[in-house]
């Protein structure tokens, strides 16, 4: 499916004080680049705000005047699209996935003006929605028409013309629409990240960013192989086992390899030599009991 993404970056944060806030970190990574990993599947993906650091590329705007509102945003992020749908995000949105996101496409494209996320209150999220481009322009050119400007008006008046689907939060994704709007928000979403059901991927996610890498991880397998390399060999064999795996399995990439099997398939022969490893040490120390009881 052919879509832009348009995300709004350029607020004042007034309940932060008036800090960058698509700048700051959960879970060490910059809560503008969380959102840009939700669609990197986006034809043109543009930010509305200043110029800053982000994991991969993309198209800034800036409304005239900056600081003119979220309609007028959006206006200035439409311009720089020519996808039939556009996806609108906000800048704050740290549990945001791709599953959601395709969630919202898929309804966008079947009828009427588009999609938008229906939060766990039954509320709707305009700045979490797919749109028909078309539609979007139309309105917003009535609007600038009927108000003489798009300053400071607020995006209901938009949605209020639209025809919208509504796509309800999942269960896999509670969290999808989940704003940090003030610091306590921004305090939950790094106390949810370091939870311990979430620690482990979330820090995979934020490792493979950091390196550049885009590989399925089983880190099942991967713990298991080094739980195996610990108690079976020694316990700084765990990370050392772990590297040479990773190595082995980049190797095998450059040859063409798939990368995710290419880990498996490392894992594997890694995780069976630790095994045997530990069967050889436990037959040595069985027939050094037997030798000492027959003594």
């Amino acid at each position: 499916m052919i879509f832009d993404a348009v995300i709004l970056a350029g607020g004042g944060a007034r309940r932060l004080g008036g800090v960058d806030k698509p700048a700051l970190p959960v879970g060490a990574r910059a809560l503008l680049d969380r959102v840009l990993d939700a669609c990197p599947d986006a034809r043109t993906t543009v930010v509305v705000g200043d110029r800053r650091p982000t994991a991969r590329p993309v198209r800034w705007t800036r409304e005239t005047p900056p600081g003119g509102g979220p309609l007028a945003a959006l206006d200035a992020g439409l311009h720089e699209t020519t996808a039939p749908l556009v996806l609108v995000l906000s800048a704050d949105l740290p549990f945001l996935d791709g599953p959601t996101v395709r969630a919202l496409l898929d309804a966008a494209g079947v009828d009427g003006d588009g999609a938008v996320l229906r939060d766990p209150d039954s509320r709707d999220q305009p700045l979490v929605a797919a749109y028909r481009t078309e539609a979007l322009r139309r309105e917003i050119a009535l609007l600038a028409t009927e108000h003489g400007s798009l300053r400071d008006l607020p995006l209901r008046v938009l949605t209020a013309e639209l025809e919208l689907t509504p796509v309800s939060v999942t269960e896999r994704a509670p969290l999808a629409s989940f704003d940090c709007d003030t610091w306590e928000d921004l305090a939950a979403a790094r106390a949810r990240i370091r939870e311990h059901g979430n620690v482990l991927d979330e820090w995979m996610t934020a490792v493979k960013n950091e390196l550049g890498i885009d590989v399925a991880v089983d880190t099942k397998t991967l713990l298991d192989l080094a739980r195996d390399a610990a108690h079976g060999v020694a316990r700084p064999a765990a990370p050392l086992t772990t590297f040479l795996v990773g190595y082995a399995a980049a190797q095998a990439a450059a040859s063409g390899a798939d990368p995710a099997q290419a880990v498996a398939e490392a894992s594997r022969k890694a995780a069976d030599l630790a095994l045997r490893w530990a069967a050889e040490a436990e037959a040595e120390a069985d027939a050094d009991a037997q030798k000492g009881g027959s003594g």
